[in-house]
């Protein structure tokens, strides 16, 4: 189990890296990719993060043909409050406490996300599986920041 994990991640890392030079560049704006209406920041990641995720769940048929249609959709509504908050930070408004007020009410939406999803994954997986769930995003994403920082530490950067 470890030596794919870190096999995915070794891919992971190697795909993000062209994309990541390119992206410090534009001031680390990346064009989002539109596919069939919805915002794909790297199919690459998601698909890894997805497999990840399925080997931690252990899913059944039944789970998993409930569980990842509302987890993409999940997914989407979070990546588009992300897009949001980025734009409001990075918008030179006149009125500082607009852009203030802007934020906690994007922060507020993404935890009425946060809880509206965990009400349906409740519906469809056990409170152990949805436990698990939000601990392997966590576990993904640490790990995805070490290998980043490691690569980088290689790089002498």
């Amino acid at each position: 189990m470890n030596s794919l994990f870190r096999y995915i991640f070794f891919l992971l890392v190697f795909a993000i890296s062209n994309n990541d030079v390119s992206a410090q560049v534009n001031n680390f704006r990346r064009p989002a990719n539109v596919t069939k209406g919805r915002v794909v920041r790297n199919p690459k990641l998601q698909a890894a993060r997805d497999k990840f995720i399925g080997q931690q769940l252990n899913l059944t048929n039944q789970e998993s043909r409930k569980f990842w249609p509302l987890y993409r959709q999940y997914q989407e509504d979070l990546t588009a409050i992300k897009i949001l908050k980025k734009q409001n930070n990075s918008s030179a408004t006149a009125n500082g406490m607009e852009q203030i007020d802007r934020e906690m009410e994007l922060d507020n939406q993404m935890v009425t996300i946060r809880k509206h999803y965990r009400d349906e994954f409740l519906k469809i997986l056990s409170p152990d599986k949805v436990s698990t769930l939000y601990k392997s995003e966590d576990e993904f994403k640490n790990e995805l920041i070490r290998q980043i920082s490691e690569r980088s530490v290689r790089a002498g950067n």
